[in-house]
């Protein structure tokens, strides 16, 4: 069975475990920051198939969108607003069953209904990014994507 069908046909931890490898083996030696969110992005959305799949990254103290998988987005938010600039303002995960039920929550696609950011760190720790996951469904994301897409994070 091929790698790829096999990654379609497992569950959420199988998934993660077998693109994690594959992740690292794609942005290891490449030094290009956007080069590199772009193949992650394409690989999460193309893997699991949620509604938006991207990143926003930090400059001149707002979230700017980056490479991404999906549908139009925001260009620009702002430090502590909606979701992404709370996993910013934060610095921790989000993790968002119901995104109508999250103050402040910025509308970019009336279809996301669920959504999960994780920063993303430079070597001295700072945030430089935001990786933002939405679906169409409720519920989707848990812990289980928190600890795997942290780990993705990382590895950026």
């Amino acid at each position: 069975m091929s790698e790829e069908l096999r990654i379609s046909q497992g569950n959420k931890e199988e998934k993660y475990a077998a693109l994690l490898p594959q992740i690292k083996s794609v942005v290891e030696d490449e030094p290009d920051l956007i080069a590199c969110m772009a193949n992650v992005a394409s690989m999460l959305h193309e893997t699991f198939g949620w509604w938006w799949t991207g990143f926003y990254r930090v400059v001149n103290e707002e979230l700017v969108l980056g490479p991404f998988q999906g549908p139009m987005a925001c260009t620009r938010i702002r430090r502590g607003r909606g979701v992404c600039g709370t996993a910013w303002d934060k610095d921790e995960t989000q993790v968002v069953p119901d995104v109508e039920k999250f103050p402040g929550h910025i509308a970019c696609s009336s279809a996301s209904r669920s959504e999960i950011v994780v920063p993303v760190h430079d070597k001295e720790g700072q945030v430089i990014a935001v990786l933002d996951i939405d679906s169409a469904e409720l519920a989707t994301f848990d812990e289980t994507d928190k600890e795997w897409l942290e780990k993705i994070a990382s590895i950026l």
